[in-house]
């Protein structure tokens, strides 16, 4: 078992979770290791959250919670706690109780084996047809990302060592994929069936169309493929051209005369302006990911701090 363990947790309008989450985490942390700590990161919420979250930390020495800005999305959120994390392991779990803490040690135990990353994979999706089928959509593009099989099975419970970070210290940029990053540091990836519970408090906030994006995101911006699918279309488009020029001038040879058809021309024009398009918009897609790389935006930015503030508390005291 591991000699600590911080478990991150990125918090949207989770004001009445937050406390039962803690209360059922607790025990499971404390029958692994004495050595444990929750980092709580409030991403913009619009409700109590941050109060909540306040009040957590100050009656409980192991919470520490984090402040941002605004809304930065739930891998930005969790960037930001893992690389305030203090301890050699690392849990991420998401704010609405369908992580049961109860199955920590098992992702514990797997990892154990000589792994560096382990997924809880839900043994059975609780979401609605159009998010699940927008999950899977994700989950291959990510796939392809990641250029790991693990991808079809990964989730945002997640136990990790924490020195895999490393290699994704300096990563900047407002656009984040915290799984594809994960490969950077290593390919010794695993997953396990997990428990996954109904949310009983509140509603989702990925949506199929935030699921969307996330995975245009990871195409774009982790990806070539979308460069090489450009690529081909661009080569059948050219390859079909031929074959209508072939046919122009071998019509030309054998009967004379021009090939009859309007619609049959404005076809061909319309694939070819079509492939073009598609192609232009592709490469929009690259230069407007790399624009946004070169303002040097943050991942985040953090407001405050719980524990910043139990220092400067104990500071004064001691001055």
């Amino acid at each position: 078992m591991p000699a600590g363990i911080s478990v991150v947790v990125p918090a949207y309008n989770s004001q009445a979770s937050l406390p039962q989450l803690m209360a059922r985490l607790q025990p499971v942390l404390r029958s692994i290791t004495p050595a444990y700590e929750a980092i709580l990161v409030n991403d913009g919420s619009q409700d109590a959250t941050w109060s909540v979250i306040e009040q957590l930390a100050a009656q409980q020495p192991w919470i520490r919670g984090v402040n941002l800005l605004r809304n930065y999305g739930q891998h930005n959120a969790v960037l930001c706690g893992v690389r305030l994390a203090r301890h050699d392991t690392t849990i991420t779990m998401d704010d609405d109780l369908q992580h049961p803490p109860e199955e920590v040690p098992r992702l514990l135990d797997k990892l154990s084996q000589g792994y560096d990353v382990v997924y809880g994979a839900p043994e059975r999706e609780q979401h609605g047809l159009w998010r699940n089928l927008a999950s899977r959509i994700t989950k291959r593009v990510l796939q392809n990302a990641m250029g790991a099989d693990s991808a079809r099975h990964v989730s945002a419970f997640r136990a990790f060592r924490t020195q895999i970070r490393d290699a994704f210290a300096n990563a900047q940029g407002p656009f984040i994929a915290f799984d594809v990053m994960l490969t950077w540091g290593t390919a010794r990836f695993a997953w396990i069936p997990v428990r996954h519970d109904p949310r009983r408090i509140g509603a989702s906030n990925y949506t199929v169309r935030k699921l969307l994006v996330h995975a245009v995101t990871l195409m774009t911006g982790f990806s070539t493929l979308p460069l090489q699918l450009a690529s081909l279309v661009g080569f059948a488009s050219t390859a079909f051209g031929v074959i209508v020029l072939a046919y122009v001038i071998g019509h030309y040879l054998i009967h004379g005369g021009q090939v009859p058809g309007f619609s049959f021309i404005a076809s061909a024009i319309a694939i070819f302006s079509g492939a073009q398009l598609f192609a232009l918009g592709i490469f929009g897609e690259y230069l407007a990911r790399v624009h946004a790389r070169t303002m040097d935006r943050p991942a985040y930015a953090v407001r405050e701090r719980t524990d910043r503030v139990v220092n400067r508390d104990a500071d004064s005291a001691a001055a």
